[in-house]
């Protein structure tokens, strides 16, 4: 480039040979805070196991497979097997009546309804995370539990001797893994329904209008556009809803009639959960038996880590095969 008297004018740019002071204080910033985070969790792994371990020395591997809890005894007789059991059963029965209904939410707030009402909508949903547990378990005790005995008396009487998990041996209804099961799902609801409305409203405008250039309805919109393109997104929000369901405490606490056995009849009276029986057995608990609740905390910990490791897993690979990577 030449000025108007022929003279060449210099255009290289000279790039900055350091970083600027604020890029420094800023990586420096967030790498301390992601460190943070890898300690804040070594350190509670580091203060589960040296308050589990003497609990668990006392009757060894019995600690995963004994059904009873008596840790102050003596002898002690304590395990985690059926608090584990019932963690695990109450959580996947949540997630199994929450996902269609949160989907379905927000397929509908985001591809059927008008935008304004669907952002009014949405917001209401949203209130409801907002809802406090003891509240979820006060109106599930007092509200929800009598209006279920007469929908798990006509299952039971349909379906309750071909499957097995719905026959209620004694013909008694109430505080049960089922009903337990319903408060989480309202609970997980909210939770699912924003996380994967969000990622719906990622789904490129283009990817629609092709779709229904090719001539495609509504539904199969949704199915060739919209759902493959937030696989990654759903699963994510899926392991979320999961892990929220595992760790509820109070409002489980309230509305299972506690019992420590392994009964896969789901609408019988009964049932309990890691996190629900250490807030109600921890203010009567002696050395041992506190032991013995942090060391089902750990165990709710670990699992917990599960979730979260195979979710990851299964988010990253649905990404990879979004994007066609071998």
């Amino acid at each position: 480039m030449t000025a108007a008297t022929g003279t060449p004018i210099a255009t290289t740019v000279r790039a900055p040979s350091r970083r600027r002071h604020g890029d420094t204080v800023f990586h420096g910033i967030v790498v301390v805070a992601a460190g943070f985070v890898l300690v804040l969790i070594a350190a509670i792994a580091v203060f589960l196991i040296a308050q589990a371990v003497p609990a668990i020395d006392k009757v060894g591997w019995r600690f995963f497979t004994e059904e009873t809890w008596f840790p102050d005894a003596e002898p002690a007789r304590f395990g985690i097997a059926a608090l584990a059991f019932g963690t695990v059963l109450s959580s996947a029965l949540a997630l199994a009546m929450a996902v269609p209904v949160a989907l379905g939410c927000a397929l509908f707030l985001t591809e059927l309804a008008p935008r304004r009402l669907g952002r009014y909508v949405g917001y209401l949903l949203d209130l409801l995370a907002a809802v406090p547990s003891v509240v979820y378990g006060l109106w599930g005790v007092f509200v929800l539990v009598p209006a279920l005995v007469p929908v798990q008396r006509g299952i039971d009487g349909a379906v309750g001797g071909v499957v097995p998990v719905f026959d209620s041996r004694n013909g008694v209804y109430g505080r049960s893994i089922f009903a337990a099961s319903v408060v989480l799902a309202i609970m997980v609801l909210p939770i699912v329904a924003a996380l994967a409305r969000e990622v719906f409203r990622q789904v490129p405008r283009a990817h629609r209008e092709a779709a229904f250039a090719l001539g495609a309805t509504r539904w199969e919109v949704i199915k060739l556009a919209v759902l493959p393109y937030g696989r990654s997104g759903i699963v994510g929000a899926i392991m979320l809803g999961f892990g929220r369901a595992l760790g509820e405490t109070i409002a489980v606490a309230l509305v299972l009639a506690a019992s420590f056995s392994i009964d896969i009849h789901i609408f019988e009276p009964g049932g309990n959960t890691i996190a629900a029986n250490i807030a109600t057995k921890f203010g009567e608990a002696g050395q041992t038996g506190r032991n013995a609740l942090i060391a089902s905390g750990l165990v709710l910990f670990a699992i917990t880590l599960l979730v979260n490791v195979i979710a990851r897993g299964i988010v990253y690979r649905s990404a990879v095969a979004a994007e066609g990577k071998p």
